[in-house]
């Protein structure tokens, strides 16, 4: 009597176990893996552009806030930032989640704690609230840390590359930020090309933000840009940094790579 009952709590145990597996992974989308996501400061938060060199351009156009930092898995010492994540939530790991996924642009690290996770996004507030269903993103900030989905996809921001002149750009030193950028969306290498030069690899100086030392009497404006990407597909934008730029201006080129991976 004493085996049959052993016999059947484990053929109870297995099946329950069973019956979770299969659930689990009905539940989890095609091409997506498993994260934790926390959110910047407050629901109104705009989130960072710190750690890659975007700082408060993540607020407006084209990024609109929909950003992300993320820890080493993503940030990949600042390799990873531009990448373009797809995110979801499902009410098996929430009640308030939507189960309808949202794009999201990695422009800062996430530091510290979040490198105990194997996967870690620290999403902006305003971006986070939308991982929710109507009318009960306030239930999901008060959870705070939550498990969701996330897959890579290429970036699509329907613009040109937009080029920042770093603050700290000078005569003799010229750094700048690549924004908007399609596809891959994070770089591997950036190219300057003076009036009078071949082309000179950059340094990463922070991010998504590029330097090199410049000799005015003979490297002159206008300066080309030619950026590769992670997957080593390349575009050059000709003379996109006029004579006479000025440290903090943004400016627009007229080319972007193709928006796929």
């Amino acid at each position: 009597m004493a085996t049959n009952f052993s016999q059947y709590l484990f053929l109870w145990i297995f099946v329950a176990f069973c019956s979770y597996l299969v659930r689990f992974s009905s539940c989890q989308p095609s091409g997506y893996s498993q994260a934790v996501a926390t959110f910047y400061e407050n629901p109104t938060s705009p989130g960072s552009g710190g750690a890659c060199g975007l700082e408060n351009d993540v607020a407006s156009a084209p990024y609109n806030a929909m950003i992300t930092a993320g820890n080493q898995a993503l940030f990949k010492q600042s390799s990873g930032c531009g990448a373009c994540y797809q995110v979801l939530c499902t009410q098996d790991q929430n009640p308030h989640c939507s189960g309808n996924p949202i794009t999201v642009t990695l422009t800062d690290e996430c530091p510290g704690a979040c490198n105990n996770d194997p996967v870690h996004f620290d999403i902006s507030g305003i971006a986070f609230g939308k991982l929710a269903k109507s009318g009960e993103a306030s239930q999901l900030y008060n959870a705070g840390r939550i498990s969701i989905f996330y897959q890579r996809i290429a970036c699509n921001y329907n613009t040109n590359i937009l080029f920042k002149v770093d603050k700290g750009s000078n005569p003799n030193f010229f750094a700048v930020t690549s924004e908007a950028v399609d596809g891959d969306g994070d770089l591997s290498l950036v190219e300057i090309q003076t009036s009078n030069s071949t082309w000179v690899p950059m340094q990463r100086m922070i991010g998504a933000t590029w330097s090199v030392g410049i000799q005015p009497d003979t490297q002159k404006p206008p300066f080309s840009l030619r950026l590769t990407s992670e997957t080593k597909q390349s575009v050059t934008a000709p003379n996109v940094i006029p004579d006479g730029w000025q440290p903090r201006s943004i400016y627009k080129s007229n080319v972007n790579f193709p928006s796929n991976l």
